[in-house]
């Protein structure tokens, strides 16, 4: 956990590093990161040696992603659900074996192209269970006030790896072949495995029993349905990423067939990218503070576009570097943005939730794009399909620019545990439900219109935090009584409930109940739905 001395507030991007079990993590990280893209790097080069298709290259962008698009959800609630330092060094340990596997293959002469896509599928399958849980352990081992720039300076360092993994990997790439990248991928695992390994994690302490991985999908997805602010975010986030993607799987094409550069030349673009990428993420904090959101996402998605057009149609190569190094601070800019953003309206109960579907729409994106830009590229060409590609992300930002996400960090999502557990006469079996509570109010017909208002939001709050239904009842015979009445699934989720509401959740349902007007508070009762007796039919 975060150290005490820390709470003082260094607001800039490294003070998230003052904490030594968060360095650790980073230093490791960034080494492992660089590994990776070597990886990335051998193995798309390794299919570009196979196959000149444009489409086949694209799909190994396709394998390493399609798995984190298909256990997203699973991983998010895998990652609320049991310990996440176990299920993080799990997943290490698979990607490590997976990676000495492709890169024993790879320096024996066996790898096919098939080989190749399963193994990077294998990888893809690692990151895809790692993914939610190491972006949900950021608050653990950082000060809530660091919690923005903890998730730019793992983008950094992403990015810093983006910039010398690649150079290197092309290097060895064009030395000794793309069989000892994979090698060094897999060694590069090591150092996460350690730091997690030595990492002792406090154990989470609740009253109420964990959940079920079926029924925290579901929860999760329900509380992201029913939180606008979430949906923007993921909305402006699908709308770049789909079209962004174009430029990750075309560019290996681009290198190869458009510049006419081997895996050096592929190597440098890359490195150009994170070069980018590092560049501006140092002025992010400050960009941040004295830019509004909304504008700062705007130019970025335009300089995206821009250099994506600029990478289509210019043929000197020293010009194109300078375009995917545009695209690389645009890139962190957006990325960062996004990925902060979503963090800011989760609380830690659906965390790992809510951001597994900020991975699935990620992933998604880019997994449905490679393949689709790759298929674009056949029909046309390379530079059309890029310039497509631009175009479509500035609609995408017209068609969002209604989605404001300026201000939405500012909610208090601390829970209040203000609402008192009920009290039955005996306590049902966990599991029993359907539940069904309702809250009576007493309110002035007058303010009827006011009052029915009010209650929106805190329809949303119940549905959010695990209703299956909501609604508010009149009463016919008596004009100023209204019914609240919502369904939850089990005993055990609507106990959960009391537990989730937070700070912010109690200011409004503090404004619904101050149209109470009787002088005892707003009567709840809780109903559980009984079975119906089994009939026995007299014999013949």
């Amino acid at each position: 956990m975060p150290s005490s001395s820390s709470q003082g507030g260094d607001t800039s991007l490294f003070g998230p590093l003052r904490e030594p079990l968060y360095r650790a993590l980073w230093i490791a990280t960034v080494a492992s990161n660089i590994g990776g893209w070597m990886q990335d790097v051998g193995a798309s080069w390794l299919m570009t040696s196979i196959t000149p298709s444009p489409a086949v290259i694209a799909l190994v962008r396709t394998a390493s992603s399609l798995p984190i698009f298909l256990l997203a959800l699973p991983a998010g609630a895998l990652a609320d659900v049991v310990d996440r330092r176990r299920l993080l060094l799990a997943t290490q340990v698979w990607m490590l074996a997976a990676a000495a596997t492709l890169g024993v293959l790879t320096l024996a002469g066996l790898t096919t192209p098939a080989i190749l896509l399963g193994m990077t599928f294998a990888l893809g399958l690692g990151s895809a269970l790692n993914a939610p849980a190491w972006q949900a352990i950021i608050p653990e081992v950082v000060p809530q006030s660091q919690i923005t720039n903890a998730v730019s300076l793992n983008s950094a360092s992403m990015n810093l790896a983006r910039a010398l993994g690649p150079a290197i990997g092309g290097l060895i790439i064009a030395a000794a072949g793309p069989g000892i990248t994979f090698v060094l991928n897999a060694l590069s695992f090591s150092g996460v495995i350690v730091v997690l390994y030595r990492w002792r994690r406090a154990p989470e302490k609740s009253v109420l029993p964990a959940e079920r991985v079926m029924g925290a999908i579901r929860t999760g997805v329900r509380y992201v349905r029913h939180t606008p602010p979430a949906r923007a975010v993921l909305a402006r986030f699908a709308a770049f990423i789909l079209f962004g993607s174009a430029l990750w799987s075309l560019l290996p094409a681009v290198a190869r067939f458009e510049f006419h550069r081997g895996p050096g030349g592929y190597g440098i673009m890359l490195a150009s990218f994170g070069l980018g990428a590092v560049s501006i993420a140092t002025l992010l904090p400050r960009l941040r503070q004295r830019t509004n959101i909304d504008v700062l996402l705007a130019g970025a998605t335009l300089v995206f576009a821009a250099g994506l057009t600029i990478l289509a149609w210019v043929r000197w190569y020293a010009v194109a570097d300078l375009a995917v190094f545009s695209c690389g601070a645009a890139w962190i800019s957006l990325i960062s943005t996004f990925n902060s953003r979503i963090q800011a309206v989760a609380p830690s109960w659906v965390r790992g939730r809510t951001l597994a579907v900020s991975i699935l729409v990620f992933f998604g994106g880019m997994s449905c794009g490679s393949a689709f830009w790759g298929y674009v590229a056949s029909l046309s060409s390379i530079p059309a399909a890029l310039t497509i590609a631009a175009a479509c992300t500035c609609i995408g930002l017209l068609a969002t620019r209604h989605l404001r996400l300026h201000g939405i960090e500012e909610v208090d999502l601390t829970p209040s545990f203000h609402w008192p557990m009920p009290q039955p006469a005996s306590e049902p079996h966990p599991e029993r439900g359907p539940v069904v509570v309702t809250v009576e109010y007493r309110i002035d017909p007058q303010r009827k219109r006011e009052f029915l208002e009010a209650m929106q939001p805190v329809g949303r709050i119940r549905r959010r935090d695990g209703a299956i239904s909501w609604t508010v009842l009149a009463d016919v015979a008596a004009p100023d009584r209204y019914t609240e009445a919502f369904v939850v699934e089990s005993w055990i989720e609507h106990l959960r409930q009391h537990a989730r509401v937070t700070r912010a959740d109690r200011h409004i349902l503090d404004h619904a109940r101050s149209f109470h007007t009787a002088a005892a508070p707003a009567v709840v009762t809780h109903y559980l739905v009984e079975p119906a007796p089994e009939v026995r039919r007299p014999p013949p």
